[in-house]
C-alpha cells in the first residue's frame, strides 16, 4: 500500500526540473550520497541538495518551515511526528544497531563492556537524546543494563557525556570522522554509537576497537523515511532508496536492508 501511495504520486504530479532537497539522518551520509548519485544518474533522476544532521533537529527545522522533499530518519518517531499534518505513511526503509568505539589501549571484550562503561574511571559518551536518535538507543541501552545489573541504568544516564548530535556539540574539522575525533581530542575513552558509524571511525583511524555489545544490552534502530512533497522526483528518489538498487547500496554501508530479498 505505501509503494502504491508513492507510485500514484509519480503518475499526478508534474515533472520538476529543479534539484530535490534530501534531509537525512548523519548516520546516513555515506551511504545516502551514494544514493543520490546513483539516483541523479537514473531514468527520471534528479540531482539531489543534501543536508546531514540529527534526526531530532531536521524533525524541528521541518516542523518550522524549512523546505525539504524527503526527510530520511533514523528513528521512526520523528517522521511519524511529522506524517500527522501531511497524511502520508512513513515507510520502514533501513536498521541500524548500537556498537562500542573504545580507545586503542583500552581493555574491553563483549562480555566486559557493562562492566568497563560503569567504571568510574571510564569516560563513557553518547550523542544527545531528542535532538538525536543514537542518544535516544544509547540511554535505552542503559535501560536494559538495569535488568543485568540492578541501579545501572541511573548510573549510566548519570555519568554519560552526550558529546554529538546536539545544537551545540562540538564538530570535528572539516572531513574528519567525528568519532574519531572524539578519541583523538580525548572526550572518551568508550563511546556508543551505531555500528555504521563504527565502521567509518576505524577506516579514519584503524587503531580504535569495535566492540559488539552482548545481546542482553543489545538496542536495534528502525530507519523511518517521510515524503514532504508531492513532487513526482521526491516519489521517484523515496522508491529509489526502496529499490534493490539502493537496498544494495544501504547494505554495502551497513544497514541491514529489508527491501532485500533473503536468500533460499
Amino acid at each position: 500500500m505505501k509503494r502504491l501511495v508513492l507510485a500514484a504520486l509519480l503518475m499526478a504530479a508534474p515533472v520538476q526540473a529543479e534539484p530535490l532537497r534530501l534531509a537525512a539522518a548523519g548516520s546516513l551520509r555515506a551511504a545516502l550520497s551514494e544514493v543520490a548519485t546513483a539516483f541523479a544518474a537514473s531514468p527520471g533522476g534528479v540531482p539531489v541538495t543534501e543536508t546531514y544532521a540529527p534526526s531530532g533537529l531536521l524533525r524541528q527545522r521541518i516542523a518550522s518551515g524549512e523546505g525539504f522533499d524527503l526527510f530520511a530518519s533514523a528513528n521512526m518517531a520523528h517522521p511519524q511526528a511529522l506524517a500527522e499534518t501531511r497524511r502520508m505513511p512513513v515507510v520502514l526503509f533501513a536498521r541500524n544497531r548500537l556498537c562500542a568505539l573504545a580507545r586503542p589501549e583500552l581493555e574491553v571484550t563483549p562480555q566486559t563492556l557493562l562492566a568497563r562503561m560503569l567504571d568510574p574511571a571510564i569516560r563513557l559518551g553518547t550523542s544527545t537524546p531528542r535532538a538525536d536518535p543514537a542518544g535516544d538507543y544509547a540511554f535505552a541501552l542503559f535501560a536494559r543494563a538495569e535488568a543485568v545489573r540492578p541501579g545501572a541504568r541511573a548510573a549510566l544516564e548519570a555519568k554519560a557525556l552526550t558529546l554529538t548530535g546536539g545544537p551545540d556539540s562540538a564538530r570535528p574539522p572539516a572531513g574528519r570522522d567525528l568519532y574519531a575525533w572524539q578519541f583523538e581530542r580525548g572526550a572518551a575513552d568508550l563511546f556508543l554509537t551505531y555500528c555504521t558509524n563504527a565502521v567509518l571511525a576505524l577506516r579514519a583511524d584503524p587503531r580504535l576497537q569495535r566492540v559488539e555489545v552482548p545481546e542482553a544490552l543489545a538496542v536495534f534502530a528502525d530507519y523511518g523515511m517521510l515524503l514532504l512533497e508531492p513532487r513526482a522526483e521526491a516519489a521517484r528518489l523515496a522508491l529509489f532508496i526502496l529499490s534493490p538498487q539502493g537496498q544494495m547500496i544501504l547494505d554495502r554501508h551497513g544497514f541491514d536492508a529489508p527491501g532485500l530479498p533473503k536468500e533460499r
